[in-house]
């Protein structure tokens, strides 16, 4: 009797031990706050109750170096049944100009949440900040953090980058509440044939970092695709939302390989126009990459994720997996 209490403590203690599943979250990305039926039907499928929201960009004017907020949110439908949580992108340049006011700035944020805030009648209790600091900037902006804490009072988030886990000491941490890991954006957006959304070769020199980190990590996955516009063996531009399957129907166009076509006449296509020659050089992200991206996490994180965050929520990007897949996912840890 007594071996069989033993074992039913330490199942009972085991049982208590296993952590619990990640809850499933998204950014949406867009300056238009919209759902489509798609859209809806994948929040309420894998229950989201946790939608980051980017609500505007911080950018530097021209010709007075002033910081000024950029392509501000308009909402279009309300957010009822969702945490929001406030995604402030602020380019890095900001923080590099010597002459900027960070108490000026961090105010003129938080005023700017507020009025968002109060004309959507949303209430928030963490604001998220986006930016690739550099070893130049980061100061500024874990001045800026400390500032914008005291004046907002609420939780701060920031996202980090695989970079400046590998090199904490050296780029410092800031000092926030939660810590996201953005585990794509690996590799420079260049014309040769390497994923500069994610790559498992470049992936693989971070993750043994990522068991060092000091902070707690939660984790943001890629979902979205793109195309890279060469001319000439040079970049000249970026065009998201554009589908692989339409380039394959298009007779101005000749499939290379699986991932590069080529115009073999001039054409428009989507506004832009493309000479002969030019190359599309398709960037995605499949099924057999996020599950092997979550295996390669589960394994050298030092706790499971309480949240997994998608990058981002759009009919374009979700319709390239099943279902099912967010929640495979989340039942990988």
């Amino acid at each position: 009797m007594k071996k069989f209490g033993l074992l039913l403590f330490i199942l009972f203690f085991l049982s208590c031990q296993k952590q619990e599943k990640p809850i499933l979250s998204f950014y949406c990305w867009k300056t238009v706050f919209k759902f489509s039926e798609l859209e809806k039907e994948i929040l309420k499928n894998n229950q989201v109750q946790k939608l980051y929201i980017r609500y505007f960009v911080v950018d530097l004017l021209e010709k007075t170096n002033e910081a000024f907020p950029k392509a501000p949110i308009q909402f279009q439908e309300k957010t009822t049944g969702f945490k929001v949580v406030p995604v402030i992108y602020i380019k890095n340049k900001v923080f590099l100009n010597p002459k900027i006011n960070l108490e000026e700035l961090a105010t003129k944020t938080n005023s700017i949440i507020n009025q968002i805030n109060a004309k959507n009648n949303i209430s928030i209790d963490e604001v998220q900040f986006d930016c690739d600091w550099t070893l130049t900037s980061k100061d500024a902006l874990f001045k800026f953090i400390e500032i914008f804490k005291k004046v907002a009072k609420v939780k701060i988030s920031a996202t980090i980058r695989l970079h400046q886990i590998k090199y904490y000491q050296k780029t410092g941490i800031p000092n926030v509440d939660k810590a996201v890991l953005m585990y794509y954006n690996m590799g420079k957006i260049a014309p040769d044939s390497l994923n500069s959304i994610y790559d498992k070769k470049i992936a693989d020199k971070y993750l043994e970092s990522i068991q060092k980190y000091p902070l707690q990590l939660e984790i943001a996955l890629p979902i979205y695709s793109w195309a890279i516009h060469i001319r000439d063996g040079k970049i000249t531009g970026l065009k998201s939302k554009i589908s692989i399957e339409n380039i394959k129907k298009d007779t101005n166009f000749v499939q290379v390989n699986n991932r590069f076509f080529k115009a073999k006449n001039p054409c428009f296509k989507g506004g832009t126009y493309y000479k002969t020659d030019d190359i599309l050089k398709f960037e995605s992200i499949s099924e057999e990459d996020l599950l092997e991206m979550t295996d390669d996490l589960k394994e050298n994180l030092k706790q499971n994720p309480k949240e997994i965050i998608f990058y981002d929520l759009d009919e374009f990007n979700t319709r390239q997996y099943e279902n099912d897949i967010f929640t495979k996912i989340s039942n990988r840890f």
